[in-house]
Formats: structure tokens, sequence, C-alpha cells
């Protein structure tokens, strides 16, 4: 189970900002933490020195006093030199170990004993160095330091870390950005391309090239994935539009077949109803069809049903419709219809197209002619199986009259007769 919501979850390029930002800052902080220890490490060591030499210069100024035993000539000398270096208490022992001198740095407030507690934590024991005089310890001097210093170099190397930390952070953002925007940039385009793909179907968009070799690779791969998908929608495409066609039309004369045409019948109609227009419907048979088959062969009256289809086509209008119903048998679906006088009209143009001879394998000619009969709706037939049996019947009753002939349904006579010459 995921342990985020699917909106919660973080975009690359800020976990890699945030990576770039906390390596930098960690990185920073650890170089200015081990500067600023090497650092105290070596003043106290430089503080410990200065010191020695501090009390060794007392000792050679206050030897005199000490012997003897001035203590205003001591307090005069040893002021003199511990006021001016870093030194917090000074003071000078006889050889009793009787304070004979004495000199302390005066408390100014809360950061002169912040110092004096640096100085404490920090620096060595106070210094303890003897006073010889001629190879006799005649008294001793003890010497405090003061953290003045080291307090100034702590202070200064916090704001050291705090701006080089500002500065590392502005630089490491700066490279993130600039990393970000080659490794981000190839991977939006792969998942906007992706995501064209998966939601529109758009196989025809392709990942441009990326500088980094390792997502170069990985679009191209991509995009060659894509020429493969796009391949095969575009065969399967075709195939199904192949399919689909063959379903619904005819192999032979490559006109729409029955199912088709049932179809089409009901939306016109449908559509009729709704804008009050008429339609009308023709119903179209061969009448020597089986004659011809028996005499020149199957091959003789396939071209005689491809060449019918293509004089009928030919005679329609371009929103007019032509099918083949199965057999000799077709139907003409015309809409829309201003008047019934129209599709006789163009069922006189279908008859006399039927005039020119038909040209059949073998150096052969073939007359043949049509029975027509005609439906038109809402007259006829409110529905397209009443439309197609009004059709039908009137179709036969043309063909009872007379060969080559047309009926509406609902007249007493064809409108006209057209003979078959051999």
């Amino acid at each position: 189970m995921s342990l985020f919501k699917p909106g919660s979850r973080p975009a690359l390029r800020s976990v890699l900002g945030r990576g770039h930002l906390i390596v930098a800052l960690v990185g920073v902080a650890m170089a200015s933490v081990s500067l600023t220890l090497l650092g105290v490490l070596a003043l106290r060591v430089y503080a410990d020195h200065n010191l020695h030499l501090i009390a060794r210069s007392i000792n050679y100024t206050v030897e005199a006093a000490v012997v003897f035993n001035d203590k205003a000539a001591a307090t005069e000398a040893l002021a003199l030199i511990a006021s001016t270096e870093e030194v917090a208490d000074a003071q000078v022992l006889d050889a009793r170990g009787q304070l004979l001198a004495r000199w302390q740095r005066p408390e100014t407030g809360l950061f002169s004993r912040l110092e004096m507690q640096m100085a404490k934590v920090f620096l060595e024991e106070p210094i303890n160095l003897p006073i010889i005089h001629q190879d006799r310890e005649i008294g001793r001097i003890l010497l405090t330091g003061h953290g003045g210093n080291l307090m100034r170099f702590l202070l200064s190397g916090l704001m050291g870390i705090v701006l080089c930390s500002a500065i590392s952070t502005w630089v490491a953002l700066s490279l993130a950005r600039r990393q970000l925007r080659g490794i981000i940039g190839p991977l939006r385009n792969l998942a906007s391309v992706a995501h064209a793909v998966r939601s529109e179907r758009a196989f025809d968009q392709r990942v441009p090239a990326a500088s980094i070799a390792e997502l170069d690779n990985l679009g191209n791969d991509f995009n060659a994935l894509l020429d493969e998908l796009e391949s095969w929608q575009t065969h399967l495409q075709s195939e199904n539009e192949t399919l689909a066609h063959q379903a619904s039309h005819d192999s032979l004369t490559g006109l729409p077949n029955r199912a088709f045409f049932e179809g089409r019948l009901i939306r016109a109609l449908r559509n009729a109803n709704k804008l009050n227009e008429r339609a009308a419907v023709l119903f179209l048979d061969s009448d020597r069809f089986k004659e011809i088959n028996d005499n020149f062969g199957h091959a003789a009256g396939d071209a005689v049903l491809v060449a019918v289809a293509n004089r009928v086509r030919m005679q329609l209008r371009e929103e007019d419709l032509v099918a083949r119903l199965g057999g000799d048998e077709f139907a003409v679906l015309l809409t829309p219809l201003h008047k019934i006088e129209d599709a006789e009209r163009i069922a006189d143009k279908i008859l006399a197209s039927m005039e020119v001879p038909i040209p059949l394998p073998g150096d052969h000619q073939v007359l043949t002619s049509l029975s027509i009969g005609i439906a038109v709706y809402p007259d006829h037939g409110a529905t397209p199986v009443a439309l197609l049996n009004a059709a039908d019947t009137a179709m036969y009753q043309a063909k009872r009259l007379a060969r080559g002939a047309q009926h509406t349904a609902g007249a007493e006579h064809p409108v006209a007769d057209v003979q078959i010459r051999s």
C-alpha cells in the first residue's frame, strides 16, 4: 500500500533541490566548525606561549623590587606590563609566599565576565613561574590569562560560518538549478509525451533530444517504442477500416449491403420526420439476370451486376445512396425528396442508362433492363419495413406490367416502359 496520497508525492525537482542544499550546508558547516576548532586550538597554544613570555618579562622587571621587598615598585612594574597584555590576574609573591604585588583587570560588564569564563574553559591553568636571583628562588609569579582575543576569534568565526553558509546556500541553489534544468527538463518532456500518449493516444509526439547521454538514450528508446506503437496503430486502424468496410459493403460491386442500407434508412426517416421532409426508396430488380447467367456463365452475370451498380450510382445525387440487397436486387435511398416526381425522374434516368449494351468477357455484349418500384415516406409507409415492403410490391407490379418499367406505390399504371433488346 502506498504511503503517499496521489497528489502528495514530492516532485523530483524539489527532492533533488533539497538534497543539494542539505549536502552543501552540511559540508560548509562541518568545514567551518573544523576550522574554528583548529583555530581555537592554535590560539590556545599561542595564548599559553604568549602568557609564558609575559610571565618571564614580569619576572625580569620585578626581580629587583622583590630582592629589596619594595611593594610599590613591584606593583608599578607589574601594572605597567600586565595592563597592556592579555592578562586577567597577576600576582608577585615573596620567598615566604606572601603577596608582594597584585594587578587585576577590572570587570566592565557582561562581556568582560564572558571573556573571563572563556579563559577558564579554553586556556590552561595559571602560570606559576619562580623568580630566581643568584641561583636562589626569591619569589614566585602567578599569572592568569585573559580570553579577550579568544572571544573575538570565536565571534568572528561564528560570523564567518553564518556568512559562508549563506554564500554556499546561494551557490548551491544556483548550481542545483543549473543541474536540475539538465535533468528535470528531459524527464518532464518524457513525462509530458507519455501522458499525451496515454490520455490522448497521440502516438505522433516525440521526446526532444537531451544534453545528458543517459537521458538522451532513454528518450531515443521511448521514441523508438512510439514509432512501433504508431505503426501498429496505423496498421490496426487500416485493418479495422477494411473489416468494417467488408462487413458493410458488397464484395463484388463495392456497394453498401442490406444491413448498411437499413441503418441509413432508419436515420434518414428519423431526420425526415424531425424536419417534416420526404424520402423515397427505389427497389430495383434485373429482368434478365437468370437468363444471362444461364447463357453466358457466372462471370458474365458478375460483370452485369458490376455494370448495373456503376450505372445506377452515376444517376444519383451526391447525398443519395444505392445498395445491393442480394442477388440481382438493388435499393436506392433518395433524401431529401421535395416531390414524388423527382423520384420518378431519377428512376427514368436509371432505366435510360440500361439502354447501352454491357460488354461481357469474350467480346460479347448484352442488353438488360430493370424493374423499379418507388415508395415515398410518409405517403406509402411510416417505418423502414413498411417503406421497403411498399417499394418491393411496387417493383413486382412494374415487372408484371412490362419489362424495364417503373411503378410508384399506389399508382395504377407504370410511368415508363423500356423493352429489352437482344
